[in-house]
């Protein structure tokens, strides 16, 4: 299964981008009231500059307390963001994931960013192509 597909199946290619001159307060009340995971940091919309996940922001409020809720998003989110393209396989997707310890890839398209995959939304996909294959499987050896 393609990363095309995966984004095709969520309905939505809306992506939530927050400024990295926000405070990290309202990446937290963002992911909040959205109910999600992550931001992807950008200036425009369609470059990612960085990430801040919930995970950063407990972090840093663990470690330095409620101070670094005033911050600049740019001073705790991930810099170097690691993206994938339409065309990638799922099954790549999910090993990139996994071996990069982060759950939410920004999906590129010609340089601009088209959308974002978690790793639920990978697995799901999987899932579902899993199922798929068992019964069309069944169905041949059944002779359905």
């Amino acid at each position: 299964m393609l990363v095309r597909q995966i984004l095709k199946s969520k309905g939505s290619d809306t992506v939530l981008t927050i400024c990295p001159d926000a405070t990290v307060a309202e990446a937290a009340r963002m992911l909040s009231e959205r109910r999600i995971g992550c931001l992807v940091v950008s200036r425009d919309g369609a470059t990612p500059i960085g990430m801040i996940s919930e995970r950063d922001i407990v972090r840093e409020v663990g470690t330095r307390g409620a101070a670094c809720l005033q911050e600049r998003v740019e001073q705790l989110m991930t810099a170097r963001v690691v993206t994938c393209g339409c065309d990638d396989q799922a099954d790549a997707v999910l090993g990139q994931m996994t071996e990069g310890r982060f759950r939410h890839l920004p999906v590129m398209d010609d340089g601009r960013m088209v959308g974002l995959v978690s790793i639920g939304d990978v697995v799901k996909a999987r899932l579902s192509e899993l199922a798929m294959e068992k019964d069309a499987l069944e169905g041949m050896i059944k002779g359905f």
